[in-house]
């Protein structure tokens, strides 16, 4: 499809406007196609950008090595640009819109001379929902052509659905143009000179300079989070940073239920939970971002915007993510993991044996006993969601699914049990509010240290954190009774020697039975300041070797260590301002009144 076979004026217009801009050799409207990706993929390996994968061992996939200075999302070159500065907040970059506009036309000004432009339409859900948004990505970079096809419904039938309504302008160059005869790099970019602008008022996304991953890959977070979220503070839905899952009980019963958690808390793991108990079964929606409208029933329904798994690779294995191992096993792409003999890809813990030799993420030979890992610790898969086999039967109903739930989370070695539940919408929304992870080892800064991150939004938020929050509280309002029950968990708590408490993965499962029981009304809990936690006897521990005082230090409530935690609470809320909404300072108040007994 290299003309415009679209009678949408502004789209064309555009496409125009951008071409005498950025001055391509060429344009390419994507059709979406098989051959198309193909085409793509093969114009790929002979630029030496992709590595072609044993086709006996990983049919139809390919390893991408990036540029050492281009290799994960840049959250301070990130801008959100609006008229008035109280709009975005003290959580986010700011800048004044026309001064980056004149910034960016200059960047962008002949940055895809000797290259083509890529036009991809693309929609946001399954094409033709209620609650599905079409954007149009035009990009120089034929790695994001391939990627975006996995990650979302591309081409010709998103063009047809679009016809003449309004479509989000994505704007994308990898900032590296071509003379005649200069010879191309395995990965172009302009590694010192990023950056990923957001125009929520008018809405646009322009993103110069990166070809890695939410950088480039325009529907990621850079549309389904930061412009969806302020489209939806503005139309009464919720774009939020959430796995969707669902369970089905012995009787048959299904709960669908949505989970926020920061990195590194496990969040596409159980999205894809193998769960222990019998009879019990687990379905995935999706693994990170749940769009969600009440309809006319008065309930809360989620679609999930995505149509493929973008996941950090490290990690991922047989142990921690069956499923997500089998969705992966063909049709993917891999950025910057390790390379084996045999031409297949290869990361850390996804084996437990670490091979021999490798080809580490710089082409480099590697063994274990090389300095540095193999793979880069953000390594990444990009594959179909629907190769996983536990995608739910529902996963793309255009109507969306059911919400009877939210898990909010985060890493904690104390303080926070292994599951409460809100004592209703209002609390639950203060426990959304001071969400808080401990930094891991791959994380920047101190190892330990707590972070709060209020939803797992705080660099996804496309608005004031303050105006998200109160967005929250008027949801609650909305749904009233039929707004989702809220529960927080914690898989990491610690004994007092640093070992694990409870043993994860699967036997998270025991923990969302008892969430569904408590929806039900069939399982007990326990009064505590903090909300409701579960007896001893209402957890399922069946088949699970795990002592009692261990269970019991995991639903331990202690008033002295949260107390502990209120005023570094306060100072965080003191960050987010005076738009903080003013019942989740009255919960908080409420809190430590309840805890001084």
């Amino acid at each position: 499809m290299n003309d415009a076979s679209t009678k949408n004026q502004k789209l064309v217009s555009w496409v125009k406007e951008v071409a005498e801009l950025c001055t391509p050799a060429d344009i390419h409207w994507c059709d979406g196609s098989q051959e198309e990706y193909d085409s793509m993929a093969q114009r790929l390996v002979d630029a030496g950008t992709f590595v072609r994968l044993n086709p006996d061992l990983r049919p139809n996939s390919y390893l991408a090595r990036s540029d050492t200075g281009d290799v994960a999302r840049v959250e301070d070159r990130t801008f959100i640009c609006t008229t008035n500065e109280d709009d975005v907040g003290p959580t986010n970059n700011w800048t004044e819109p026309e001064g980056m506009r004149k910034k960016l036309k200059g960047l962008f000004t002949g940055s895809m001379k000797g290259r083509t432009m890529f036009v991809i339409p693309f929609s946001m859900g399954p094409v033709g929902s209620e609650t599905a948004k079409i954007g149009v990505e035009i990009t120089d970079s034929p790695y994001v052509v391939c990627n975006m096809r996995i990650m979302t419904r591309i081409g010709s039938e998103v063009l047809e659905a679009l016809g003449e309504d309004d479509f989000l302008p994505c704007l994308h160059s990898i900032g590296a143009p071509l003379e005649p005869g200069q010879e191309d790099v395995f990965w172009p970019c302009d590694a010192e000179n990023k950056y990923i602008v957001h125009y929520p008022e008018e809405p646009s996304i322009w993103s110069y300079g990166s070809g890695y991953g939410g950088n480039a890959l325009l529907g990621k977070k850079c549309f389904a989070l930061r412009i969806a979220s302020t489209m939806a503070r503005n139309e009464g839905w919720m774009a939020e940073h959430m796995l969707i899952l669902g369970l089905t009980s012995p009787e048959k019963k299904k709960t669908y239920i949505g989970g926020a958690f920061p990195s590194a808390c496990g969040k596409t793991n159980l999205a894809m939970i193998q769960p222990t108990i019998p009879g019990w079964e687990a379905t995935c929606v999706g693994d990170d971002i749940a769009w969600m409208r009440q309809k006319a029933d008065g309930k809360l329904y989620a679609i999930n915007p995505e149509a493929g798994f973008f996941g950090v690779a490290p990690g991922t294995s047989e142990h921690s993510n069956g499923n997500a191992m089998t969705a992966l096993a063909k049709n993917s792409i891999f950025t910057n993991t390790a390379l084996k003999p045999n031409g297949d890809i290869w990361w850390e813990e996804m084996t437990e044996e670490t091979p021999p030799e490798l080809e580490d993420w710089h082409a480099d030979k590697w063994t274990p006993a090389s300095e540095g890992k193999a793979s880069n610790p953000n390594a990444r898969y990009t594959a179909p969601a629907s190769q996983c086999p536990v995608m739910d039967p529902e996963w793309e109903n255009p109507e969306g699914v059911p919400m009877s739930a939210f898990i909010f989370g985060g890493r904690r070695s104390n303080v926070v049990p292994l599951v409460f539940e809100a004592k209703n919408w209002l609390q639950g929304v203060f426990l959304g509010s001071i969400m808080a992870s401990e930094t891991t080892a791959a994380a920047a800064g101190a190892v330990g240290k707590l972070r709060r991150d209020p939803f797992a939004m705080l660099p996804f938020c496309g608005y004031h954190m303050g105006d998200y929050i109160k967005h929250w509280v008027g949801m609650g309002e909305k749904l009233g009774d039929n707004a989702p029950r809220i529960f927080y968990v914690n898989w990491f708590r610690k004994d007092a020697d640093g070992n694990w408490l409870w043993p994860g993965f699967g036997e998270n499962s025991r923990v969302l039975k008892w969430i569904c029981e408590r929806i039900d009304g069939k399982a007990d809990a326990q009064d505590t300041p903090i909300g409701l936690v579960p007896t001893l006897e209402s957890l399922d521990l069946n088949g699970l070797d795990i002592p009692e005082s261990d269970v019991s230090e995991l639903i331990a409530v202690r008033a002295e260590d949260w107390l502990q935690e209120i005023p570094e609470i306060r100072e965080f809320f003191s960050t987010v301002g005076n738009q903080l909404p003013s019942q989740v300072l009255a919960e908080l108040d409420s809190l430590e009144a309840s805890l001084k007994g």
